[in-house]
């Protein structure tokens, strides 16, 4: 019973890990990784769901406002049987397309301004920070595997 309890839990069952570059270019738009999986017992992987986040905030101390966009999302539509104390490695690769803001788009068009518009982001307390995603459904548990890790754009 207790091992039942365990395996519904995902104690023991499949981890999932996320191997990235520290950097992804804005210019290529996408970012290429692996998918390690790896269980103390013999399980299965039905899909894994990848998405990219950017975390976008604006504003000081307490009139700070905080929105999350989603920049990419591919689906691993495949089973993967996963054998005990065997870690198998998933390649993939994820598009992303930033989301650009008006002050975006004009600090990149024009190199006068883009100087104004960086102090200005400075100003006004704006900052964007990247993470990468990965769930996994695996059969037979509540609790689904998953990892998450940030990532530079340049």
């Amino acid at each position: 019973m207790f091992k039942k309890v365990k395996k519904w839990l995902g104690i023991e069952g499949v981890k999932l890990e996320l191997v990235l570059p520290e950097k992804a270019l804005e210019s290529e738009g996408l970012v290429k990784g692996k998918i390690r999986l790896f269980s103390k017992n013999e399980q299965s992987v039905d899909y894994i769901k990848v998405v990219m986040i950017e975390r976008f905030s604006r504003g000081r101390k307490k009139e700070k406002i905080t929105d999350e966009y989603q920049l990419g999302e591919i689906v691993l539509n495949q089973t993967i049987a996963i054998q005990p104390e065997q870690p198998i490695e998933i390649d993939f690769t994820l598009p992303f397309e930033l989301a650009k803001s008006e002050m975006d788009e004009l600090e990149d068009k024009n190199l006068i301004f883009s100087g104004l518009v960086k102090v200005a982001k400075k100003f006004r307390g704006v900052s964007s920070e990247y993470y990468i995603e990965a769930e996994a459904k695996a059969q037979g548990t509540a609790l689904d595997p998953f990892d998450k890790k940030l990532i530079e754009i340049e």
